[in-house]
């Protein structure tokens, strides 16, 4: 049996070999392959995290809806009606985020558009005036031909006008792609909050069929970790941009900062990036200040970190908690590492998957220290202390003296005596 099964092992390990070589040799078509998959999955995968957020609103919306209820047409009729107004909500929060927001956004990038131009042309003349840079010593705008710059420039714009037309039928072709993956996504997700508690049962029952039982067990424990994490995230970043933002518009307008509205929404979007993210915001809020008064830029900084510690240490702990329990070090290398390797998202994805893997890990290796101190425990309580053992060694040798000591029965001298007194008598 032991041998069947180590040939078993050996022949699985042979084909794993066999399969890695493989891959290594066709690295390039294996990419293509993962990526032609990956857009064929694409809209389901996006219908799985939209069901995931639409998740999150629906459990609170079924907890309102006539929770005292026990008529049976609310308990049919609690999950469609949770759902529609799920996509209602998340619907309008969007639209207002598209409708106040963006316009500010889009404003904020004009008027940095507009003010780098302005700042270059000030920072030159100043540089000018005190004799540090001279742009007449680099540049002779007399001997510059500029019937010479215009042909080339009309001849590059008449190459480039073929590729304009394929980039527009290509972007064309991505937005309509899009829409359509939206929708597919849509609802697909909407099937799967349909019938979630379906779902979850047919998984389990999958997983315990072909699994053990403490695997089953410790899959469930990491996808529910795992599913807190991810919806304390979503809630705490959402709710800590809507506040910041808030905030920072109000403080703008009371000391009469420029630009408050489109800072102030720049800064709420960016805040959705844990610590970085406001400062990127208030970084370019600086800027735009910067182009027109120099001095309320710098007060604008001061008034940024003050803002944040303020809302960091009074105001997010008590409206949001501890949310995902990550300590500031790691939520740092989680932004980093993440938006290195995928860039915004992965800003956003790295720290829950990293909160994740703390709080697993935090368990597991808490849960190893108390057995091992359990079993320190129950070793020292069955063995006598060293001190312990001598007294009663000496006491246990004590008492043998005293058993077999001079007068007692089994004694060689008593023996003795007996023998010589009867021999006497005789």
């Amino acid at each position: 049996m032991q041998k069947r099964r180590t040939e078993r092992a050996i022949i699985v390990y042979i084909c794993l070999a066999a399969l890695l070589i493989l891959c290594i040799r066709n690295f390039e078509q294996l990419i293509g392959w993962v990526a032609n998959l990956w857009n064929v999955m694409f809209p389901l995968v996006l219908g799985m995290a939209m069901a995931y957020v639409l998740n999150i609103v629906l459990v609170r919306v079924e907890r309102l809806y006539f929770p005292r209820s026990r008529s049976r047409i609310v308990a049919k009729t609690r999950r469609g009606v949770g759902i529609v107004i799920s996509i209602l909500l998340v619907f309008a929060l969007f639209t207002l985020i598209a409708r106040l927001v963006i316009p500010e956004l889009g404003k904020a990038f004009g008027v940095i558009g507009r003010g780098i131009p302005v700042f270059l042309e000030q920072v030159s003349a100043w540089l000018e005036a005190n004799g540090a840079f001279n742009i007449s010593d680099y540049l002779n705008l007399e001997t510059i031909d500029w019937k010479d710059l215009m042909d080339k420039a009309l001849s590059v714009v008449r190459s480039g006008i073929g590729s304009v037309l394929s980039s527009t039928i290509s972007v064309v072709g991505s937005v309509v792609g899009g829409v359509v993956n939206f929708f597919i996504g849509l609802i697909f997700g909407i099937y799967i909050l349909a019938g979630k508690e379906r779902l979850a049962s047919q998984a389990k029952s999958i997983l315990r069929a072909y699994l053990k039982e403490d695997t089953v067990k410790e899959i469930c424990r990491v996808l529910v970790t795992a599913n807190e994490t991810f919806s304390s995230f979503i809630i705490g970043q959402c709710t800590e941009a809507v506040i910041l933002g808030t905030l920072c518009t109000i403080g703008m307008l009371i000391f009469r900062f420029p630009y408050a509205p489109m800072i102030g929404a720049f800064i709420g979007v960016t805040a959705l990036i844990p610590i970085v993210g406001a400062y990127i915001g208030a970084a370019v809020g600086a800027f735009m200040i910067l182009t027109v008064a120099p001095l309320k830029a710098l007060l604008f900084i001061v008034f940024i970190i003050v803002l944040q510690q303020m809302e960091g240490n009074l105001i997010y702990p008590k409206v949001v908690g501890s949310s995902i329990g990550l300590p500031g070090m790691w939520v740092l290398a989680a932004v980093t590492v993440g938006g290195g390797l995928l860039g915004i998202g992965g800003m956003l994805l790295g720290v829950p998957l990293a909160a994740t893997f703390y709080k697993l890990l935090r368990d597991d290796v808490r849960e190893k220290n108390e057995r091992k101190d359990s079993r320190e425990r129950q070793g020292t309580s069955g063995r006598m202390p060293s001190g312990n053992r001598e007294r009663a060694g000496t006491q246990k040798g004590y008492a043998g003296r005293r058993g077999r000591g001079p007068g007692r029965e089994g004694h060689p001298g008593k023996t003795e005596e007996k023998k010589t007194e009867k021999g006497r008598q005789e």
